[in-house]
């Protein structure tokens, strides 16, 4: 998963906890809250009913009995009750808001109740004002729903506002990873463009990768040039010893021994050469010493290879398989190494394949564009171990004295010609099932 989108998630689910949280704190806090608006009201209420009296006159009001009021709804009232006279003149009790059912017109009603006593031409009364519990109720669900809403249209703005900031915040580490990272299979393919960012780490680590591909290409360049120059100064001794060899053998007086001994020399020598040139065609590729100018037909450059080894198939006895469908033509290509490379990659199912085996050679369309051209052998495959050393130079797997004669190379400049076409090469293997070698052509 991508570093933003594990930060969006990380933003989202501690958003929604937060949101859950609020479902759990939110109700008891706003009710709280609406139990406390609703006495300060009721405390309002009581002020302005004792400065009504104080202007007024309690007679006003009262006149020897009850005095109450209800609103229309009965969602309110107001009782002034005159006291009895106490023997003594106890300090009044303080103010008490309370909740108790009351009847109102033969019904009961919950309320929110304050009680007060006052004393007025020096007579004691006691005050109640009501307020019915189904006002509160309505006041805390809407507070409940007005603060539900706020938190989850905030948390939501929160987690935009997160993931804008964090995809722009990210975005030069994006622009690193596809042009400094993606699809750079050589080093001459790396972009040493500066990386535009006001962010410290990423300038750091756009630095760093820099000078790690700086000394990685030098690297890859000598080892380049190396190995062009070994391969060079090499073939000159190479073709002098065979000469010498050559000449030697043409001597009359030279016994049957040391002919014997000097045709196994000679040998040697021939495998010696051919790994030379290896080693020099694969210095010369990696090295775009190649033209890709020609369009190059697949079906083509197959026919040419099965011919080819007609004689090496027909001597093991194995059959070859061609299903091309349809064939498939290369706009920027170079024929000689394209025919270089299938060839390996057959010759190597013919090496590894068992007597009387069969190869099968697929083309098809790939799925998302291009081409892909599949070598199929019946031998005896591959272990999962040894698979990603596969394309290793002289790395062989098979040793003994069945181990068919080579230096492992034929795969390395198969896997190289095709990184020159811009193509890749993959392998599928089980051992026991035969083994699969796919180009993805561009």
């Amino acid at each position: 998963m991508r570093l933003e989108a594990k930060l969006a998630l990380f933003n989202a689910l501690s958003k929604l906890l937060l949101v859950l949280l609020g479902v759990v704190l939110i109700p008891p806090v706003v009710g709280r809250v609406a139990v406390g608006h609703t006495d300060e009201q009721l405390r309002e209420k009581c002020e302005q009913v004792l400065e009504l009296i104080r202007r007024d006159g309690i007679s006003t009001f009262v006149q020897g009995e009850e005095y109450a009021d209800y609103n229309i709804l009965k969602q309110e009232y107001i009782t002034l009750t005159p006291l009895p006279a106490a023997p003594s003149s106890p300090a009044l009790p303080a103010t008490r808001i309370f909740d108790e059912p009351r009847q109102v017109d033969n019904k009961v009603e919950d309320f929110r109740i304050l009680s007060r006593q006052f004393t007025s031409n020096g007579r004691r009364y006691r005050l109640e004002i009501g307020s019915s519990l189904a006002t509160v109720e309505l006041l805390t669900a809407t507070l409940r729903r007005m603060a539900l809403w706020v938190l989850v249209i905030g948390a939501l703005l929160t987690i935009l506002s997160d993931a804008a900031f964090v995809h722009y915040l990210l975005q030069p580490l994006h622009r690193l990873i596809v042009r400094k990272l993606q699809g750079v299979r050589h080093p001459s393919a790396f972009s040493y463009e500066p990386l535009t960012t006001t962010t410290t780490d990423f300038r750091h680590l756009d630095d760093s990768l820099n000078d790690m591909m700086r000394q990685i290409q030098s690297a890859f360049e000598k080892e380049r040039e190396f190995m062009s120059n070994v391969s060079h100064e090499l073939l000159t001794p190479v073709s002098i010893l065979q000469t010498r060899f050559e000449n030697m053998l043409q001597d009359p007086t030279l016994g049957e021994a040391h002919s014997l001994k000097l045709v196994e020399s000679q040998k040697t020598l021939y495998r010696l050469r051919n790994t030379v040139k290896t080693l020099l065609l694969i210095a010369n590729i990696e090295n775009e010493q190649f033209l890709r100018d020609e369009s190059v037909s697949v079906a083509a450059v197959l026919a040419d290879v099965v011919t080819e080894l007609e004689d090496r198939l027909s001597q093991r006895e194995i059959q070859l398989q061609e299903d091309l469908r349809p064939d498939y033509v290369l706009p920027q290509a170079n024929r000689t190494l394209l025919f270089t490379l299938i060839f390996n990659l057959i010759s190597n199912a013919i090496k590894y394949n068992r007597e009387g085996g069969r190869i099968v050679v697929t083309g098809r369309p790939g799925p998302r564009g291009g081409y892909q051209l599949a070598v199929t052998d019946t031998g005896p495959g591959i272990a999962a171990p040894h698979l990603p050393h596969l394309f290793d130079r002289f790395r062989r797997f098979q040793a003994g004295a069945s181990a068919p004669e080579g230096y492992g190379l034929g795969l390395p400049i198969a896997k190289t010609i095709a990184e020159f076409h811009k193509a890749r090469l993959t392998v599928e293997s089980e051992p026991g099932q035969g083994t699969t070698f796919t180009l993805w052509l561009p």
